[in-house]
Protein backbone atom coordinates (compact mmCIF):
# COMPACT_ATOMS: atom_id res chain seq x y z
CA UNK A 1 0.00 0.00 0.00
CA UNK A 2 2.96 2.44 0.87
CA UNK A 3 4.40 1.71 -2.22
CA UNK A 4 1.71 2.45 -4.56
CA UNK A 5 1.12 5.64 -2.42
CA UNK A 6 4.98 6.18 -3.27
CA UNK A 7 4.20 5.69 -6.54
CA UNK A 8 1.27 7.29 -7.03
CA UNK A 9 3.09 10.86 -6.02
CA UNK A 10 6.22 10.02 -7.93
CA UNK A 11 4.38 10.01 -10.99
CA UNK A 12 2.42 13.11 -9.65
CA UNK A 13 5.11 14.94 -8.80
CA UNK A 14 6.81 14.02 -12.41
CA UNK A 15 3.61 15.56 -14.56
CA UNK A 16 3.84 18.17 -12.38
CA UNK A 17 7.77 19.17 -13.15
CA UNK A 18 7.09 18.23 -17.09
CA UNK A 19 4.07 20.68 -17.13
CA UNK A 20 6.17 23.59 -15.26
CA UNK A 21 8.88 23.01 -17.90
CA UNK A 22 6.72 23.74 -20.36
CA UNK A 23 5.00 26.68 -18.74
CA UNK A 24 8.54 28.26 -18.42
CA UNK A 25 9.27 27.40 -21.87
CA UNK A 26 5.85 29.03 -23.32
CA UNK A 27 6.58 32.24 -21.40
CA UNK A 28 9.81 32.12 -22.33
CA UNK A 29 8.73 32.04 -25.69
CA UNK A 30 5.86 34.67 -25.27
CA UNK A 31 8.64 36.80 -23.82
CA UNK A 32 10.63 36.36 -27.12
CA UNK A 33 7.66 36.73 -29.24
CA UNK A 34 6.37 39.75 -27.71
CA UNK A 35 9.67 41.86 -28.31
CA UNK A 36 9.79 41.24 -31.73
CA UNK A 37 6.40 42.55 -32.18
CA UNK A 38 8.49 45.64 -30.28
CA UNK A 39 6.06 45.34 -26.96
CA UNK A 40 9.29 44.56 -24.60
CA UNK A 41 7.30 46.36 -21.81
CA UNK A 42 4.82 43.09 -21.99
CA UNK A 43 6.98 40.68 -22.20
CA UNK A 44 9.00 42.22 -19.08
CA UNK A 45 5.61 41.59 -17.69
CA UNK A 46 4.81 38.27 -18.91
CA UNK A 47 8.37 37.40 -17.29
CA UNK A 48 6.70 37.73 -13.64
CA UNK A 49 5.37 33.84 -14.35
CA UNK A 50 9.40 32.80 -14.65
CA UNK A 51 10.08 34.70 -11.52
CA UNK A 52 7.30 33.05 -9.65
CA UNK A 53 8.05 29.61 -11.25
CA UNK A 54 10.91 29.81 -8.39
CA UNK A 55 8.05 28.39 -6.54
CA UNK A 56 7.32 25.40 -7.37
CA UNK A 57 10.90 24.87 -8.72
CA UNK A 58 11.57 24.95 -4.72
CA UNK A 59 8.85 22.45 -3.95
CA UNK A 60 10.28 19.89 -6.21
CA UNK A 61 13.92 20.37 -4.84
CA UNK A 62 12.13 19.80 -1.41
CA UNK A 63 10.18 17.26 -2.45
CA UNK A 64 13.11 15.33 -4.56
CA UNK A 65 15.04 13.69 -1.15
CA UNK A 66 12.10 12.31 -0.15
CA UNK A 67 11.25 10.93 -3.86
CA UNK A 68 14.77 9.43 -3.87
CA UNK A 69 15.97 11.56 -7.08
CA UNK A 70 19.47 11.36 -8.44
CA UNK A 71 21.82 14.14 -8.12
CA UNK A 72 21.36 14.88 -11.56
CA UNK A 73 17.48 16.05 -10.71
CA UNK A 74 19.05 18.43 -8.05
CA UNK A 75 21.13 20.17 -10.84
CA UNK A 76 18.65 19.98 -13.30
CA UNK A 77 15.50 22.30 -10.63
CA UNK A 78 19.32 24.14 -9.05
CA UNK A 79 20.16 24.93 -12.35
CA UNK A 80 16.72 26.56 -13.41
CA UNK A 81 16.22 28.65 -9.77
CA UNK A 82 19.80 29.60 -10.02
CA UNK A 83 18.54 31.34 -13.77
CA UNK A 84 15.52 32.91 -12.02
CA UNK A 85 17.70 34.91 -9.37
CA UNK A 86 20.20 35.67 -11.76
CA UNK A 87 17.09 36.77 -13.99
CA UNK A 88 15.71 38.75 -10.95
CA UNK A 89 19.07 40.35 -10.75
CA UNK A 90 19.91 41.69 -13.87
CA UNK A 91 16.50 42.40 -15.26
CA UNK A 92 14.03 43.44 -12.13
CA UNK A 93 15.99 44.63 -9.14
CA UNK A 94 18.93 45.95 -9.37
CA UNK A 95 17.81 45.73 -13.14
CA UNK A 96 21.30 46.08 -14.98
CA UNK A 97 21.42 46.86 -18.40
CA UNK A 98 23.96 43.58 -19.68
CA UNK A 99 22.47 42.50 -22.82
CA UNK A 100 25.65 44.67 -24.36
CA UNK A 101 28.10 43.63 -22.23
CA UNK A 102 29.19 40.09 -23.73
CA UNK A 103 31.05 39.47 -20.34
CA UNK A 104 27.68 39.17 -18.40
CA UNK A 105 26.17 38.07 -21.99
CA UNK A 106 27.71 34.73 -22.67
CA UNK A 107 27.30 33.48 -19.19
CA UNK A 108 23.47 34.42 -19.07
CA UNK A 109 23.50 32.67 -22.01
CA UNK A 110 24.76 29.63 -20.79
CA UNK A 111 23.25 29.72 -18.17
CA UNK A 112 19.83 30.14 -19.42
CA UNK A 113 19.95 27.42 -21.87
CA UNK A 114 21.17 25.38 -19.47
CA UNK A 115 18.09 25.48 -17.11
CA UNK A 116 16.14 25.26 -19.35
CA UNK A 117 18.08 22.14 -21.04
CA UNK A 118 17.83 20.52 -17.36
CA UNK A 119 13.84 21.17 -17.37
CA UNK A 120 14.21 18.60 -19.81
CA UNK A 121 15.24 16.18 -18.27
CA UNK A 122 12.91 17.07 -15.22
CA UNK A 123 9.99 16.83 -17.76
CA UNK A 124 11.05 13.54 -19.53
CA UNK A 125 10.75 11.67 -15.52
CA UNK A 126 6.95 12.32 -17.16
CA UNK A 127 7.14 9.75 -19.87
CA UNK A 128 8.16 10.11 -23.64
CA UNK A 129 5.11 11.82 -24.66
CA UNK A 130 6.12 14.94 -22.21
CA UNK A 131 9.74 14.43 -23.26
CA UNK A 132 8.67 15.42 -27.14
CA UNK A 133 6.57 18.03 -26.36
CA UNK A 134 9.25 19.91 -24.22
CA UNK A 135 11.77 19.32 -26.51
CA UNK A 136 9.62 20.82 -29.46
CA UNK A 137 8.93 23.59 -27.03
CA UNK A 138 12.91 24.13 -25.84
CA UNK A 139 13.72 24.06 -30.00
CA UNK A 140 11.08 26.59 -30.47
CA UNK A 141 12.38 28.56 -27.75
CA UNK A 142 16.07 28.44 -28.96
CA UNK A 143 15.25 29.54 -32.21
CA UNK A 144 13.26 32.53 -31.14
CA UNK A 145 16.14 33.42 -28.81
CA UNK A 146 18.61 34.10 -31.65
CA UNK A 147 16.10 35.05 -33.96
CA UNK A 148 14.30 37.57 -31.49
CA UNK A 149 18.26 38.71 -30.37
CA UNK A 150 19.35 39.40 -34.20
CA UNK A 151 16.44 41.33 -34.86
CA UNK A 152 15.79 43.44 -31.68
CA UNK A 153 19.26 43.42 -29.66
CA UNK A 154 17.73 42.38 -26.63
Amino acid sequence: MARLCLTSLINRMNLYGAILANVINITTISIFIARLLGESEIGHWIGIIIQVSIIPLFYLLYSARSLNRTKIYYIWTGLMIAFIIVEFLLDWYPKIDFRNNLMIVVPYVMLFFGATGGMIGVASLAGKRWTVITIISFLIMLVLAFVQRQITGL
